[in-house]
């Protein structure tokens, strides 16, 4: 039963898909927008959805909760409608879409051939950020969990490859070791440190602890490398905005629970500029 759900699932992705690319970027944006609004909650929790806000923020009253849960609704849907176009995010007409702050922090790390960890969380439509890295020559690998869904998930790995970032690992054990020898050939690391993962630790997340993983510590702790938070934001409609912030440096006193700690307070921040524009949906607190 599961196949045929995934089955059918992949049928209506590829059908949408290609119905988007028909529509252009623009429409197919807000139309993902708008039908997302519809059937999200028919597949989430609402309950969960609202119970992990009120973390974050605790003084929301209702009338705003329950919008604050429509525009995620809707940046979700647009981010799903967005992928039938990466392709033209990175080379073609709509790369003038992304505007860039902080850009003299890459070309620093570009020019002193520096390796770093860059670290950000599902905000806005969070491919953006390893495509905009390696598309300015930073010698990039980029950390993914593959889809469930056993169908889709060789499209998807395939759009991200050719798209996104040509050299990417699965998380888990294989993956990190896979990791630890592009790190030797000075590769710098990109990768979301939002997920819940079994095999992270409990570390504070809006005051509660929650599964985090530990990765970006343990290449600092390794490799003596900084961590470059990335924020990415939908400013309007299609165009968005990817803030390249200042590396952080941790002593080699830090142990891998305070930094990881740490990242998490600084991805705090990120999601609170715009929490419409982070996936609230998934039960990081289970």
């Amino acid at each position: 039963m599961k196949y045929f759900y995934y089955f059918i699932q992949y049928i209506f992705v590829i059908t949408a898909f290609i119905l988007f690319k028909i529509c252009g970027l623009r429409m197919s944006s807000a139309i993902g927008g708008k039908i997302f609004e519809k059937i999200g909650p028919l597949f989430r929790s609402k309950k969960i959805i609202h119970e992990n806000i009120k973390r974050a923020l605790p003084d929301i009253n209702n009338e705003n909760l329950e919008i604050l849960t429509r525009l995620m609704w809707n940046n979700y849907g647009r981010t799903f409608a967005e992928y039938i176009f990466l392709k033209d995010f990175r080379v073609g007409k709509f790369s003038s879409n992304i505007e860039i702050e902080g850009k003299e922090i890459l070309e620093k790390i570009k020019k002193n051939n520096q390796q770093v960890v860059f670290v950000s969380g599902h905000l806005s439509n969070f491919e953006l950020m390893a495509m905009f890295i390696e598309k300015n020559g930073i010698n990039l690998l980029a950390i993914y969990r593959p889809l469930n869904n056993l169908f889709l998930n060789p499209f998807m790995e395939k759009i991200r490859r050719k798209y996104i970032c040509k050299y990417q690992i699965k998380k888990g054990i294989g993956g990190t070791k896979n990791l630890i020898k592009y790190k030797k050939q000075n590769f710098s690391t990109a990768l979301m440190i939002d997920q819940r993962v079994s095999e992270g630790i409990l570390s504070p997340f809006f005051k509660q602890k929650a599964f985090t993983t530990t990765i970006p510590a343990q290449l600092v702790k390794k490799f003596n490398i900084p961590v470059v938070p990335v924020y990415i934001e939908r400013i309007k409609d299609v165009t968005f905005r990817i803030t390249i912030k200042n590396p952080i440096f941790f002593s080699k006193e830090k142990s891998i629970e305070n930094i990881t700690g740490e990242l998490n307070l600084e991805l705090e921040k990120l999601i609170l500029k715009k929490p419409e524009q982070w996936i609230w949906s998934h039960n990081r607190w289970k």
